[in-house]
């Protein structure tokens, strides 16, 4: 059973029941959206479902990213939430990392921007962040664009090299936004 964890006027953020694995793999498995992830399959790289994953980081730490859904019609638009850096090569293990994902159809609606903008919400007023940081490839300039309007600053003292991703999609660029960029925003 899932449970809503942000509501927006156009959406739902929750957590991951059954069933969400199918809709993940057949919205995120398209050739435009894995264009910046190469055609690595993220859930490959990790042990257990996708579902499994995100309910037990959510069970761990209270946030995961969440599964975006519309309001109304209930359609799985995709991820967007926080999780914990745990990218190789990054010098910011542990800290706090927002991300997102929506299926194709859902793209240029600024869906994106309302999650992400709930979940940067939270990450300081629950969840105590400091900082936030976001990760992308220099080309993926929807990703990075996103970063921008919600008050991310790009930080390229802190971009990497992720063993994880071919030379084509390295380095890593790294935004990053504190808890008092986000209040005066």
């Amino acid at each position: 059973m899932s449970a809503i964890v942000i509501e927006t006027p156009r959406l739902f953020l929750r957590t991951w029941h059954d069933g969400d694995d199918d809709l993940h793999k057949l919205h995120t498995g398209t050739p435009a959206f894995k264009r910046w992830l190469e055609d690595a399959d993220m859930a490959s790289r990790r042990p257990g479902s996708t579902t499994a994953r995100q309910q037990r980081m959510n069970a761990e730490l209270g946030f995961c990213f969440w599964v975006v859904e519309r309001r109304s019609d209930g359609e799985f638009l995709g991820y967007c939430g926080l999780k914990r850096v745990d990218a190789q090569g990054a010098d910011l293990v542990g800290e706090h990392e927002i991300g997102w994902g929506l299926r194709e159809d859902a793209w240029g609606k600024g869906y994106a921007r309302e999650a992400a903008t709930a979940a940067l919400d939270r990450a300081f007023a629950v969840h105590g962040a400091d900082c936030v940081y976001a990760f992308t490839v220099i080309g993926n300039s929807a990703s990075w664009g996103l970063m921008e309007r919600l008050g991310m600053a790009r930080r390229p003292d802190l971009d990497f090299h992720d063993p994880e991703f071919s030379d084509a999609l390295n380095p890593t660029i790294v935004y990053r936004i504190s808890r008092h960029e986000w209040s005066v925003r």
